[in-house]
Protein backbone atom coordinates (compact mmCIF):
# COMPACT_ATOMS: atom_id res chain seq x y z
CA UNK A 1 0.00 0.00 0.00
CA UNK A 2 1.43 3.52 -0.58
CA UNK A 3 1.21 5.50 2.43
CA UNK A 4 2.02 9.33 2.94
CA UNK A 5 3.21 9.32 6.16
CA UNK A 6 3.66 13.26 8.34
CA UNK A 7 5.75 13.95 10.66
CA UNK A 8 5.44 16.28 13.83
CA UNK A 9 7.30 19.18 14.96
CA UNK A 10 10.65 19.08 15.41
CA UNK A 11 10.33 15.34 13.73
CA UNK A 12 11.87 13.39 11.25
CA UNK A 13 11.17 12.12 8.04
CA UNK A 14 12.28 8.49 9.39
CA UNK A 15 9.99 8.82 12.47
CA UNK A 16 8.55 5.66 14.44
CA UNK A 17 5.53 5.67 12.20
CA UNK A 18 7.88 5.59 8.86
CA UNK A 19 9.71 2.75 10.51
CA UNK A 20 6.76 1.13 11.56
CA UNK A 21 4.93 1.26 7.85
CA UNK A 22 8.31 0.65 5.81
CA UNK A 23 9.02 -2.73 8.71
CA UNK A 24 5.09 -3.89 7.65
CA UNK A 25 6.16 -3.26 3.72
CA UNK A 26 4.32 -0.80 2.49
CA UNK A 27 5.41 2.28 0.55
CA UNK A 28 5.92 5.50 2.24
CA UNK A 29 6.31 9.07 1.26
CA UNK A 30 7.31 10.91 3.75
CA UNK A 31 8.30 15.07 2.54
CA UNK A 32 9.84 16.96 5.44
CA UNK A 33 8.09 20.07 6.48
CA UNK A 34 9.25 23.06 8.49
CA UNK A 35 6.34 24.20 10.59
CA UNK A 36 8.11 26.71 11.94
CA UNK A 37 9.27 28.15 8.39
CA UNK A 38 5.91 27.37 6.37
CA UNK A 39 2.62 28.53 6.42
CA UNK A 40 -0.37 26.71 7.16
CA UNK A 41 -1.17 27.36 3.66
CA UNK A 42 1.96 26.29 2.29
CA UNK A 43 1.82 23.15 4.42
CA UNK A 44 -1.42 22.19 3.21
CA UNK A 45 -1.04 23.05 -0.54
CA UNK A 46 1.90 21.34 -0.52
CA UNK A 47 0.50 17.99 0.69
CA UNK A 48 -2.32 18.18 -0.71
CA UNK A 49 -0.79 18.39 -4.57
CA UNK A 50 1.83 15.49 -3.32
CA UNK A 51 -1.82 13.56 -2.50
CA UNK A 52 -3.12 14.59 -5.98
CA UNK A 53 0.20 13.78 -7.83
CA UNK A 54 0.27 10.02 -5.88
CA UNK A 55 -2.63 9.32 -4.79
CA UNK A 56 -1.95 7.07 -1.53
CA UNK A 57 -3.81 4.94 -0.34
CA UNK A 58 -3.76 5.98 3.73
CA UNK A 59 -2.31 9.04 5.66
CA UNK A 60 -0.85 8.67 8.81
CA UNK A 61 0.06 12.13 10.48
CA UNK A 62 2.17 12.35 14.37
CA UNK A 63 1.53 14.83 16.76
CA UNK A 64 1.02 18.18 14.59
CA UNK A 65 1.89 16.12 11.45
CA UNK A 66 -1.70 14.55 12.81
CA UNK A 67 -3.56 17.42 12.59
CA UNK A 68 -2.62 18.08 8.74
CA UNK A 69 -3.70 14.53 8.54
CA UNK A 70 -6.82 14.93 9.50
CA UNK A 71 -7.84 17.93 7.02
CA UNK A 72 -5.88 16.65 4.36
CA UNK A 73 -8.68 13.45 5.04
CA UNK A 74 -11.42 15.76 5.81
CA UNK A 75 -10.60 17.39 1.72
CA UNK A 76 -9.46 14.46 -0.04
CA UNK A 77 -11.17 11.92 1.45
CA UNK A 78 -8.18 9.69 1.68
CA UNK A 79 -8.92 7.25 5.16
CA UNK A 80 -5.99 8.65 8.29
CA UNK A 81 -4.29 7.00 10.93
CA UNK A 82 -3.40 9.59 13.68
CA UNK A 83 -0.87 8.95 16.09
CA UNK A 84 -0.96 11.48 19.34
CA UNK A 85 -2.24 14.22 17.19
CA UNK A 86 -1.90 17.47 17.93
CA UNK A 87 -5.60 18.88 17.15
CA UNK A 88 -5.56 22.00 18.15
CA UNK A 89 -2.05 23.64 16.57
CA UNK A 90 -3.36 27.38 16.77
CA UNK A 91 -2.37 27.46 20.50
CA UNK A 92 0.71 26.80 19.83
CA UNK A 93 1.57 29.08 16.39
CA UNK A 94 -0.71 32.09 17.44
CA UNK A 95 1.05 33.71 14.33
CA UNK A 96 -1.18 32.04 12.07
CA UNK A 97 -4.26 31.22 14.32
CA UNK A 98 -6.79 32.34 11.61
CA UNK A 99 -5.64 29.55 9.12
CA UNK A 100 -5.07 27.16 11.88
CA UNK A 101 -8.42 27.99 13.02
CA UNK A 102 -9.90 27.51 9.82
CA UNK A 103 -8.16 24.16 9.08
CA UNK A 104 -9.61 22.87 13.03
CA UNK A 105 -12.90 23.87 11.76
CA UNK A 106 -12.81 21.33 8.72
CA UNK A 107 -12.17 18.89 11.34
CA UNK A 108 -15.80 18.65 12.36
CA UNK A 109 -16.40 16.89 8.60
CA UNK A 110 -14.15 14.21 9.15
CA UNK A 111 -16.02 11.16 8.45
CA UNK A 112 -15.66 8.52 11.20
CA UNK A 113 -15.14 5.42 9.13
CA UNK A 114 -11.73 7.21 7.53
CA UNK A 115 -10.33 7.79 10.60
CA UNK A 116 -8.04 5.77 12.85
CA UNK A 117 -6.25 7.03 16.13
CA UNK A 118 -4.01 5.49 18.54
CA UNK A 119 -2.51 7.74 21.91
CA UNK A 120 -0.67 7.68 24.95
CA UNK A 121 -2.55 7.88 28.08
CA UNK A 122 1.74 9.02 29.60
CA UNK A 123 1.65 12.03 26.58
CA UNK A 124 3.51 14.71 28.56
CA UNK A 125 3.28 16.83 25.74
CA UNK A 126 -0.59 17.01 24.73
CA UNK A 127 -1.71 15.36 28.14
CA UNK A 128 -4.92 13.06 28.17
CA UNK A 129 -6.72 13.34 24.84
CA UNK A 130 -9.84 13.37 26.19
CA UNK A 131 -10.82 16.13 23.19
CA UNK A 132 -9.14 13.58 20.75
CA UNK A 133 -11.45 11.00 21.99
CA UNK A 134 -14.32 13.09 22.50
CA UNK A 135 -13.74 14.19 18.40
CA UNK A 136 -12.41 10.84 16.97
CA UNK A 137 -14.07 8.23 19.36
CA UNK A 138 -14.94 5.19 17.13
CA UNK A 139 -13.97 1.40 17.69
CA UNK A 140 -10.34 2.37 15.53
CA UNK A 141 -9.22 4.56 18.50
CA UNK A 142 -7.02 3.13 21.00
CA UNK A 143 -5.48 4.53 24.45
CA UNK A 144 -2.06 2.86 24.80
CA UNK A 145 -1.51 2.91 28.88
CA UNK A 146 1.65 4.04 29.79
CA UNK A 147 2.66 5.01 26.09
CA UNK A 148 4.01 8.68 25.73
CA UNK A 149 4.13 11.05 23.28
CA UNK A 150 6.84 9.56 20.87
CA UNK A 151 5.74 6.96 18.35
CA UNK A 152 8.61 4.81 20.37
CA UNK A 153 5.94 4.04 22.93
CA UNK A 154 3.30 3.03 21.19
CA UNK A 155 2.92 -0.53 19.06
CA UNK A 156 2.62 0.75 16.38
CA UNK A 157 3.76 -2.06 14.30
CA UNK A 158 0.78 -3.49 15.82
CA UNK A 159 -1.80 -0.73 15.90
CA UNK A 160 -0.98 -0.28 11.77
CA UNK A 161 -1.31 -4.29 11.01
CA UNK A 162 -4.82 -3.72 12.90
CA UNK A 163 -6.01 -1.20 10.78
CA UNK A 164 -4.50 -1.51 7.49
CA UNK A 165 -6.23 -3.55 5.29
Amino acid sequence: MLILNIHGYNGSTENSAYKALIGLGHKVISPSIDYENESPDEIMGRLRSIAEEKSPDIIVGTSLGGFYAAALSVKSDIPVILVNPFLMAFLAFPEHIKPLIALFGELSKIRSENVSCIVGSDDEVLGDHEFTKDLLDNQRFRIVEGGGHSGATLPLDEYFSEVIK
